[in-house]
């Protein structure tokens, strides 16, 4: 093996975690490792010169192992420990459960981190007393919650019900309808609200401190870290308002937190913070996913790192069976079981508390809505007859009620539209009429109730015209024929005729009997077309702007019984001859309800695509991400108004994004170094090395690289979770790099460290008015226009 005492780098990595032979050392010196595994470490060998090799380097001192001889370790724990030192022989007092003054040390730094940052969240939170950027959405969405009115938006439920509570706590009744840009009435306590919501940014800086610590990192690097997250102008920014950003990003440190944490005991399994870290890296995994899809991302880098450790496993010949099927089902319980506990608890609660006929009623079944107060399709007559007027619901996920306006197609037939709409008004309401050929309806004569296989016709109640397909093709889909509205109620033809097919009913099961009668709500059926045998067909598709954005309908000539698109409910129902249902008989199942809100979610996310016919001047693309090319303004951009522009810091945005594609030379360097032979690692070093740049490179790309395929509009701040993997990678490098390079002296590695902190907090203080709020005119505020692309100045 090959040296290389001429390199111009020690290429050392953070030293390894756990019990091993190469760390004792550092263990002793580290206060955030426990005082239990310090004694594990000196039982299970000598601390010598040896334990780190007579030429490692130990932490920032750039000590070797030798200079490290007969040093004594202050006793301190970590940031939590299992048992302390033998104590000596005396009865134990209530003194003895208090850390001691050397155990609270350590955590002091970011105490003080965690005091600055309050500073820098909650600094003039209350300037602007309007409503900001998505406080118009958030806002309200907490507001339903608070009057308990069932919603629909395309994100999981925990963080709007944390909104909801942090107004509650603040005195907030629900009453405003937080319009955009809108001023805040006198008896809606926002300040409390954003301070509330802020205080999850606050908590981000001493996670980043943690979590630097347990990644390896020396303090220099520690500080500059935390130094980075703490002054970031955009985290600072996006904390200050009624969003969720916040809690995100909070969930997210808290998940990369617990799972260091976990990784570091990895020598201890089955011990009680083995199964406390894990544990709650699962709970942490739950909650990020409920406040946001995004959250998904770092439940990726949990389950790699989790199939990379088990896979190590599988090779480990020494570990009997049974302790490694008892790996897997710890993880599975911990990391698959109790996430998927805890995201659908959030729906529970969301279904609890939101037990109100709200705006978002259309975008759920029939059953569920039948149970919401306020409600009243209950009452509906259980029996559909001709001459019934009812909505028809289409029970895909994500189906709405079958609609048509005055408005025609611009293309095909040029007929009255007839499209899939997921809000109720009028034009949602159709007539079940007799073919053209059978006897008129007669208020007289006796009721014909609906049934299999009957042919009917559906009239519009609120323009008259048939429900009509034709040999058209649909305005999208080229492969389906248009379903359009034709004549009135003396002008149609066979291509009005549908034919009335069973599939099932909820309650009664399977309907074979052709005598079995249409109930509402419950029945589910299907209306194939009498002429060319095609069915009527909604499958989210949405329509371009001359169709509103709703949803196309079509007939489809492939007959699939099982394509739940072709499935339609009535869900309104009215006819004065008929009595009123039994509210009894409609029952929804938590998990139908669970399944279906989930899957209209995915599907109205996937709808927001970027709008070809008009520009959005808050979008931006992904590649503008990493090097700052836009920045995002939040508000009215009025001199009467403090205006905030969602702008990152450019040091530290543009140092960890360099720093990305830094790590990728240097893992490239180290493999052609050791396929030549070259040694530049003691052992258990390169593994902790690669560890490190795993969790960082690997979250960061993890949260990038999906925006890049994504057909959604993107913003500026779906970028946050990824600067934060970007952040560590920076101060990951910085610290492998320099402040751990023993050819280096101290005082260039306190140079280093002082220039970068000093860049990062004058960056932080020159644009301060972006995060604070910049009062009258923005041409006031000097200095800021750094790229030409940032639409600071008008």
């Amino acid at each position: 093996m090959k040296h290389s005492p001429g390199l111009p780098l020690h290429y050392a990595a953070p030293a390894p975690t756990g019990p091993t032979e190469d760390s004792f050392a550092s263990m002793h010196q580290d206060p955030n490792v426990s005082a239990r595994r310090r004694a594990v470490g000196r039982d299970a060998a000598p601390w010598d010169g040896d334990a780190l090799g007579d030429e490692a380097v130990d932490d920032d001192s750039g000590k070797t192992g030798k200079e490290l001889l007969g040093e004594k370790a202050p006793p301190r724990r970590g940031f939590i420990s299992r048992r302390a030192p033998a104590p000596q022989r005396r009865e134990p007092t209530w003194r003895d459960l208090l850390p001691t003054r050397q155990e609270l040390l350590p955590h002091l730094p970011p105490l003080l981190y965690t005091i600055a940052s309050a500073y820098t969240r909650y600094r003039h939170i209350t300037y602007e007393n309007s409503v900001v950027w998505d406080e118009a959405h958030f806002g309200k969405f907490g507001s339903h919650y608070l009057k308990r009115e069932f919603y629909f938006d395309v994100h999981p439920p925990l963080g709007k019900m944390l909104v909801g509570l942090a107004g509650a706590l603040a005195g907030y009744n629900g009453s405003f309808d937080f319009k955009s840009g809108t001023k805040y009435p006198d008896n809606v306590n926002y300040g409390a609200m954003r301070v509330m919501l802020a205080t999850f940014g606050v908590l981000m800086v001493p996670l980043a401190w943690y979590t630097s610590l347990e990644l390896g990192l020396g303090k220099r690097a520690t500080h500059l870290v935390t130094l980075m997250v703490l002054f970031d102008c955009a985290w600072a920014t996006i904390s200050r308002f009624i969003l969720l950003d916040s809690m995100l990003l909070f969930f997210t440190c808290t998940t990369v937190f617990f799972l260091t944490k976990f990784h570091n005991e990895r020598k201890y399994p089955f011990e009680f913070d083995w199964w406390m870290w894990l544990i709650l890296t699962g709970y942490s995994i739950g909650c990020v996913t409920s406040v946001k899809w995004v959250g998904l991302f770092v439940t990726a880098l949990v389950g790699l790192y989790t199939i990379e450790d088990l896979w190590d496993k599988f090779g480990d010949l020494s570990m009997p069976k049974e302790t490694y099927i008892r790996h897997w089902l710890a993880r599975g319980a911990c990391l698959i079981a109790l996430p998927a506990v805890v995201y659908m608890a959030s729906f529970k609660l969301h279904f609890i508390i939101l037990n109100h006929s709200g705006p978002g009623d259309a975008q759920m079944s029939s059953l569920f809505q039948a149970n919401l107060k306020g409600n009243d399709f209950h009452q509906n007559p259980l029996e559909a007859a001709f001459g019934s007027k009812v909505t028809l619901k289409q029970m895909g996920y994500g189906g709405g009620l079958l609609h048509s306006h005055v408005q025609t197609f611009p293309v095909g037939s040029q007929q009255q539209q007839v499209t899939c709409y997921h809000y109720k008004d009028n034009n949602n309401d159709w007539i079940i009429t007799p073919t053209w050929e059978d006897k008129p309806l007669d208020p007289n004569d006796e009721l014909r109730f609906l049934q299999n296989g009957d042919s009917i016709r559906l009239v519009h109640a609120a323009t008259g015209r048939n429900l009509h397909s034709h040999p058209v093709v649909a305005p999208i889909t080229k492969l389906h024929n248009e379903v359009a509205g034709y004549g009135n109620a003396t002008v149609g033809d066979s291509n009005d005729y549908w034919i009335v097919e069973v599939v099932d009913d909820t309650i009664r099961g399977k309907l074979k009997k052709k005598s079995d009668r249409i109930h509402s709500l419950t029945t589910r059926m299907r209306f194939r077309h009498r002429n060319s045998g095609c069915y009527l067909r909604a499958a989210n598709v949405n329509l371009p702007e001359w169709g509103f954005k709703q949803i196309e309908v079509t007939c489809d000539k492939d007959n699939n019984p099982k394509d739940v698109h072709t499935y339609w409910n009535i869900e309104s129902h009215w006819n004065d001859r008929l009595p009123a249902g039994n509210a009894k008989l409609y029952r929804s199942p938590f998990f139908k309800d669970f399944w279906h809100l989930n899957v209209a979610m995915m599907t109205s996310n996937n709808a927001l695509v970027p709008n070809p016919d008009k520009h959005d001047v808050l979008a931006s693309e992904p590649t503008d991400w990493p090097f700052l090319h836009l920045g995002l303004r939040m508000n009215g951009w009025g001199d009467l108004n403090a205006k905030y522009y969602l702008l990152g810091n450019p040091v530290v945005w543009w140092a960890s994004s360099a720093s990305l594609g830094l790590f990728v030379v240097v893992v490239a360097w180290y493999l052609l170094r050791m396929q030549r032979k070259f040694k530049d690692f003691q052992p258990g070093e390169w593994d902790a090395f690669l560890h490190a740049g795993k969790m960082t490179f690997g979250g960061w790309a993890l949260h990038y690289f999906p925006f890049l395929i994504m057909g959604r509009v993107t913003y500026l701040h779906h970028y946050l979770p990824a600067l934060y993997f970007a952040v560590l990678m920076l101060g990951f490098l910085l610290d492998h790099l320099v402040f751990k390079n023993r050819r280096l002296p101290e005082r260039v590695k306190w140079a280093v460290f002082a220039a970068a902190a000093s860049a990062v907090v004058g960056t932080f203080l020159h644009f301060r008015g972006v995060v604070f709020g910049m009062v009258g005119p923005v041409r006031d505020y000097k200095g800021l226009q750094w790229r030409r692309s940032w639409n600071i100045y008008d």
